[in-house]
């Protein structure tokens, strides 16, 4: 018998089978909606990222919560069974498995119902913790509670690397000094960068940057992410997609950072990897991962900014291309040609000069 790898990445929280609906729009109160497609698959985000990276070829594994010894916890098995996900599911008699519906709409709306009591989450207080070990990186989810806390003391005792999903949990003081301590990434968003406010943006970014996290990572949904690490921020852009299930597209983001991450990539890179990862998933319902060579494609066609923080003022870099006027190069017939070609390549950007509110960045 081959002996078996051991995880790279390990994901920590909720297990859950999902039922999703895939419709035109969400009906009105009191009212019905045709179903285009109904899909299965497992939940939570720490559980789709493992069968993503699992299916790009990566050794992953799951701690998660038990699961009712039922129908439901039995399918919750065997799928991770099938994607290669390591990891020993409990089933209890306590509880019937918990189950999650989400409901996604053609404009990525996504309304979702689920179950999440104090009994079952406290099964994560007994986890066997060993498979973080050996581990490259660890994955938890402020929505589970204080439950993550031993995990990523776990992780830190080993020196292994934690990814935690904030998402608006930043807003909470005691709760960003209290994790970030022992977390190195962190995803978060808010709701004024869901409408296009740089400054909520960069300003949610350094927030967690100061907090001792060394890398931020802003979602926006269709508009991209920001991402800021050390005096290095990626403003990249999501292509243009035609949506029709947007379930999952916030831990397929996650995966395509994890799988960029895991392999050394350069920031933008990996940046790319991951924003061409969520716009391909929310092109189709369920949560069957597209190719690694497939979102490679895809992230050639995302529109990346790069900007550096000096001087209490965020910068965007102009392009390479531009020399100073007293060069000795720059009448160059050659570099003239150069430039010229490079400006027919490439689209022309507006270079914004912002200065930023110090309250930003204190």
């Amino acid at each position: 018998m081959p002996k078996t790898i051991p995880p790279a990445y390990v994901g920590f929280g909720m297990l859950t089978p999902v039922y999703i609906m895939a419709l035109d729009r969400l009906p009105k109160h009191n009212t019905g909606a045709i179903v285009h497609e109904v899909s299965e698959y497992v939940y939570d985000d720490a559980a789709i990222i493992a069968c993503n990276l699992s299916q790009w070829g990566v050794p992953s594994a799951m701690i998660g919560t038990a699961v009712g010894n039922d129908m439901l916890g039995r399918f919750v098995a065997e799928r991770l069974k099938e994607f290669g996900v390591q990891g020993k599911v409990r089933f209890t008699d306590q509880y019937k498995t918990p189950l999650e519906v989400n409901v996604s709409d053609k404009k990525g709306a996504r309304t979702y119902f689920w179950q999440r009591s104090k009994e079952i989450l406290s099964t994560l207080d007994t986890a066997d913790l060993s498979l973080i070990k050996k581990a490259k990186l660890l994955y938890v989810d402020w929505y589970d509670g204080d439950h993550i806390v031993r995990a990523m003391q776990e992780a830190k005792k080993h020196n292994v690397p934690v990814f935690l999903n904030f998402e608006h949990g930043h807003t909470h003081p005691d709760l960003l000094k209290k994790y970030a301590g022992m977390v190195t990434i962190c995803q978060a968003v808010t709701d004024a960068a869901q409408i296009g406010k740089k400054q909520a943006m960069l300003g949610t970014a350094r927030k967690l940057i100061k907090a001792g996290i060394q890398t931020a990572i802003i979602t926006m949904a269709s508009q991209g992410c920001m991402v800021v690490q050390d005096d290095e921020i990626i403003r990249a852009y999501a292509p243009r997609v035609k949506a029709v299930d947007a379930s999952g597209a916030g831990a397929t983001f996650s995966s395509g950072f994890i799988y960029g991450y895991l392999d050394h990539w350069r920031l933008e890179e990996t940046v790319r990897f991951a924003i061409a990862a969520a716009s391909l998933k929310v092109t189709r319902s369920g949560l069957e991962m597209f190719s690694v060579q497939e979102v490679r494609d895809m992230a050639q066609k995302v529109r990346v900014e790069r900007m550096v923080f000096r001087g209490d003022q965020f910068h965007t870099i102009r392009r390479l291309w531009t020399l100073p006027q007293n060069s000795p190069i720059v009448n160059n017939p050659l570099v003239k040609s150069g430039q010229k070609l490079v400006e027919k390549v490439l689209p022309k950007k507006k270079v914004i000069h912002r200065k930023v509110k110090k309250s930003l960045v204190e």
